[in-house]
């Protein structure tokens, strides 16, 4: 039996000096000390590394060559280690089609939910849309009184244009008797074809059967119904007329039962019009296919992969399945508007093309000033509010005189102007010159689709809804013509909401049946995430935006749901960015993976994972060549008691970090940022007020809004102020006393580089200056070697 340690002999990784320690099995290890002491040497780049080198050992040759193998660690051995997964602090991948949904595989199942149990609608007007089998038509069809006349039409030809002499010559040659033509009925008769105008467009029913509904007519209506729905593609028009009170029988002398394959001796003479017979005769649409009887569409019967914007029978054919396109900004045509017309406010046109294109431009342009009777010399921020939104988006069908120089001579011209960022769109569609599109790139920002409202799927598909139990008008989506809620509602909902939308959902025993076990598995991944504290996020948000810590907890509440045992789990700090209100959720969450029977090794500083650990490693003594020691080890009891270890006295309250007795105060000299009705996301229209020259802390418990404020909107509306970003800025009204400062500098989690020939010297610039002192040394003076020769990134150097 092996022991329940795992034993490390001569760790010497990094700065690691030569470390031997038994860490015990099974349980939650906290390593901690300061910054640089080690720990994450140990954890990751020893522990880690070595356990999945051993793993992909095990694989066979032909499977090794699908994996990236990790080099060897600097260790002479390690006993009792567990395949490894490690769960670092990183921000997910910049792919716009990963969302937490994605991540989770959360939509895996509810597209799956959605294709079985969803109530498809019209996307355009909303109501129900539902296929029939033909036995379901057929009773449908027989619910109508006795001796209620019935005609069923298949429909071959719709709205086009033609004589069709080949189809009604086919017709004739099937036995069938008679055709409705454009809501008329005529008879097919040796003889005296039907003639159509060709440049017309027509509508060709042919008439498979007429009956009277009376007992045993079930089997011959079930067969017509079969020949109709073949002819129709999978349409049958059933046109009805009940019997008058105290009439007589509606079958005698009317010439029903003949149809198809019936003799034309015995046709009546006297064709019935039931498109022209006023209120007496009623069409009715049926279709074995996903078909709206108001519209007239079909639809395909939704399938999982109808749901999935990475697929073509899903994605929105406009965005691709993006949610969002690149459209001409009008911030970023006119970035300066204290520039005039003449200046160049409108500046694709001054350096798209040559000069003769830019006399163009500015042609056009003394043609709308003109016309509206405004200066080419007033400042873009002057001009009429109309004159400017003509001249962006176009005069539609105003005609506007414009004057041009062609080969010496003046001429002139009337028409339209179509609008500078339609006429962008236009050359930017149109242009084969990639030179030409890249430039005009420069001018477009991504904004969401206008075709499916960001929501990244066809209409059809987001006509498909759930449907709750109990209060319905909570759940409301975007379309409020269709009820119950589409996959991207859902989607939109938080973690919360949405486990509270699948509570409310009220399935019959055979819903229960389908989709009971997938309803189980959303819900399981959804109460994961909760529980490490991520129940503010919605499921729509992209990976790309998540801080690490959050990517990092999606990627835990992943594996807890995975169910493994006996595996060896490493974190890189997993309480950062979570506010202390959630910090026990986590602290559940690991002591729940650990009571699996698994290993868990946390790299940690935060005080309450410290305390809740079964065995703390306490490395340093500092960092660097001054740390990869193992200062003290065991129980939070036991570090409390070693006076060498900090974290220890640092717990037991020997050491702490003094609160400042002097502030710096805010002062009105300074100034102050305000951030007037921020209304991005959850905030609620807020004022906030920022003081200069101070250490300003925007906290709260997670999604309460800090990133929103600072960074979607601050952020982004300096940085298009200041330098000309195409990120938008957040919803609010107006940001003041941005003129008292000059620079802004964003330091977050994103990583500095991934080329691995990036370091600290060479990313800070001290690289240069010691290069340029190599260069000047006598030794390489005499040697002709300038700068470039102590460079591994060119030719010489390295």
């Amino acid at each position: 039996m092996s022991r329940p340690v795992i034993r490390i002999v001569g760790a010497r990784q990094h700065n690691l000096r030569n470390l031997t320690l038994e860490i015990p099995r099974d349980r939650l290890v906290v390593f901690t000390g300061p910054s640089g002491s080690g720990k994450s040497s140990l954890a990751f780049d020893t522990l880690f590394a070595e356990g999945q080198r051993k793993y992909v050992e095990s694989l066979s040759a032909y499977a090794r060559q699908f994996l990236d193998q990790m080099q060897k660690p600097d260790v002479d051995h390690i006993e009792g280690l567990s395949p490894a997964i490690a769960i670092e602090q990183r921000t997910s991948g910049t792919n716009p089609r990963s969302t937490i949904a994605t991540t989770t595989e959360a939509y895996d199942y509810l597209r799956l939910l959605y294709a079985h149990l969803g109530r498809p609608h019209d996307p355009e007007t909303g109501l129900p849309v539902a296929s029939q089998t033909p036995a379901e038509i057929v009773d449908r069809v027989l619910r109508h009184p006795a001796r209620t006349r019935l005609m069923l039409l298949a429909r071959v030809v719709d709205g086009q244009r033609g004589e069709f002499r080949d189809v009604l010559e086919r017709l004739a040659r099937e036995g069938f008797v008679r055709v409705r033509v454009d809501g008329v009925l005529q008879e097919l008769t040796a003889g005296k074809p039907v003639r159509l105008e060709p440049k017309d467009r027509h509508t060709i029913d042919v008439v498979v059967d007429r009956v009277v509904v009376a007992e045993g007519v079930r089997a011959r209506l079930a067969d017509s119904m079969e020949t109709a729905l073949k002819w129709g593609d999978g349409r049958v028009l059933v046109l009805s007329q009940e019997p008058a009170d105290g009439g007589v029988d509606a079958a005698r002398g009317s010439g029903l039962g003949q149809g198809h394959g019936a003799p034309k001796a015995g046709a009546a003479k006297t064709a019935v019009n039931p498109a022209k017979a006023g209120d007496e005769w009623t069409e009715t649409l049926h279709s074995t296919r996903m078909y709206s009887p108001s519209t007239g569409k079909s639809f395909e019967t939704p399938t999982p992969q109808h749901f999935s914007f990475n697929s073509p029978r899903g994605a929105c054919p406009v965005c691709l399945g993006l949610g969002q396109k690149l459209v001409f900004d009008a911030a970023l045509v006119v970035p300066d508007p204290a520039k005039t017309l003449a200046d160049g406010a409108v500046q694709p046109y001054r350096r798209l093309g040559g000069k003769r294109m830019a006399v163009y431009y500015q042609g056009l342009l003394r043609g709308m000033a003109s016309h509206h009777g405004v200066g080419m010399d007033v400042p873009w921020q002057e001009l009429p509010e109309a004159f400017r939104e003509r001249l962006l988006h176009g005069t539609g069908a105003d005609d506007i005189e414009f004057g041009f120089l062609r080969a010496g001579k003046a001429s002139r011209v009337k028409r339209p102007f179509e609008g500078v960022l339609p006429n962008l769109a236009r050359l930017y569609t149109e242009s084969e010159s990639e030179f030409t599109r890249n430039r005009l790139k420069a001018y477009m920002t991504p904004q969401g689709c206008d075709a499916c409202g960001g929501f990244r799927l066809r209409p059809e598909v987001l006509a498909i809804t759930l449907m709750p139990g109990g209060d319905a008008a909570r759940w409301r989506g975007a379309n409020p013509s269709i009820p119950g809620l589409n996959i991207a509602d859902f989607c939109r909902l938080t973690v919360e909401g949405a486990d509270a939308f699948l509570g409310s959902l009220e399935l019959t025993p055979q819903q229960a049946r389908i989709a009971g076990e997938v309803v189980g598995e959303i819900r399981k991944r959804l109460g994961f995430m909760r529980r490490v504290g991520l129940g503010y996020l919605t499921l729509d948000r992209e990976s790309g935006t998540l801080s690490g810590g959050e990517a990092q907890r999606i990627r835990l509440a992943t594996q807890i749901g995975a169910g493994l045992t006996g595996v060896l789990y490493i974190l890189d700090e997993p309480s950062i960015g979570l506010h202390q209100r959630d910090n026990e959720r986590l602290l559940e969450t690991l002591r729940a993976l650990r009571d699996l029977g698994n290993s868990v090794i946390v790299v940690e500083h935060d005080e309450d994972t410290i305390r809740q650990a079964d065995h703390v490693v306490d490395m340093g003594p500092g960092a660097g060549v001054h740390g990869g020691e193992i200062v003290a080890q065991g129980t939070v009891a036991e570090l409390m008691a070693n006076p060498k270890s900090g974290t220890g006295r640092y717990l037991s309250g020997d050491l702490s970090i003094p609160i400042p007795k002097v502030r710096v105060a805010p002062r009105d000299d300074r100034g102050w940022i305000e951030i007037l009705g921020a209304e991005e996301n959850n905030l609620a229209g807020i004022d906030a007020r920022i003081p200069l020259g101070t250490l300003t802390c925007v906290t709260g418990v997670s999604g309460s809004g800090k990133s929103t404020l600072v960074d979607d909107i601050l952020r982004r509306a300096v940085f298009r102020q200041w330098y000309g970003s195409k990120e938008k800025p957040g919803k609010h009204r107006e940001i003041r006393g941005l003129e008292s400062l000059e620079k802004c500098v964003v330091i977050d989690q994103a990583p500095i580089g991934r080329t691995p020939r990036s370091n600290p010297a060479t990313y800070t610039g001290i690289f240069n200056e010691i290069r340029d002192l190599f260069a000047g040394l006598p030794a390489a003076r005499v040697r002709g070697y300038g700068a470039g020769r102590f460079s591994f990134n060119v030719k010489g150097g390295r």
